[in-house]
């Protein structure tokens, strides 16, 4: 299987952050299901998977954190749907998560201990993440994000809009989400939010800085 490299050029010209949705355009399930779908299917940090995606269709939950997030210009029927990515607290390298995660890999005694071994020297020493619960929590965040984009892209790919959202009241968003039981606070939080749907308008065309200010060649 191939696709053409100027039709990923032309999906990722095409992709801006979409602040006004026609609300008479919904996007099919089918093609919902394929975007969460590149979500699952993406990489992560020593293969943590440290996200869950919420759907949150729910108009009645949706009214509810709608003052808290200002990230969100437009009503919130206006786009077809909106999820919210949840980043695990707590992925430490001794942690049940991460034991279930390698148990799935068929790992021997051996090899699981020795992969344990490695890993606290990595959040230990390497990248240092063991310093607080908020560090830990970040580096969990810094992997859904990595899902946030192949979502966007994908959804590009097949002329779907969306845009990623941090304008919101992280506490706010928790508790309310939190209190409608979607998620145990002790184990998940609030990582980032996004958008999809059809715009409704043409979108000013977006800029980026010029190649030679971002890129370095080192040879």
């Amino acid at each position: 299987m191939s696709i053409e490299k100027q039709q990923v050029l032309d999906a990722f010209h095409f992709r801006a952050a979409c602040r006004a949705y026609d609300p008479t355009r919904k996007i099919s399930r089918e093609d919902m299901d394929y975007i969460l779908e590149l979500g699952r299917l993406s990489p992560s940090s020593v293969g943590s998977e440290p996200w869950k995606f919420l759907v949150l269709q729910n108009v009645t939950i949706r009214e509810k954190i709608a003052p808290v997030s200002w990230g969100i210009k437009h009503p919130m029927n206006e786009m077809s749907h909106l999820v919210v990515i949840l980043a695990k607290k707590n992925a430490r390298f001794d942690s049940e998560f991460f034991r279930t995660s390698l148990e799935k890999r068929g790992l021997t005694p051996e090899q699981m201990s020795a992969t344990i071994a490695r890993y606290k020297t990595f959040q230990t020493d390497d990248i240092q993440i063991l310093e607080s619960e908020r560090t830990l929590f970040d580096w969990c965040s810094k992997q859904t994000y990595i899902a946030l984009g192949n979502m966007m892209t994908g959804a590009a790919l097949i002329g779907i809009d969306s845009c990623p959202i941090e304008g919101f009241s992280y506490p706010e968003v928790n508790r309310i989400l939190a209190e409608e039981g979607l998620f145990d606070p002790n184990e998940w939080g609030v990582s980032c939010m996004v958008t999809f749907g059809y715009r409704a308008k043409e979108i000013k065309k977006k800029y980026r800085k010029p190649t030679e200010e971002v890129i370095e060649w080192v040879e």
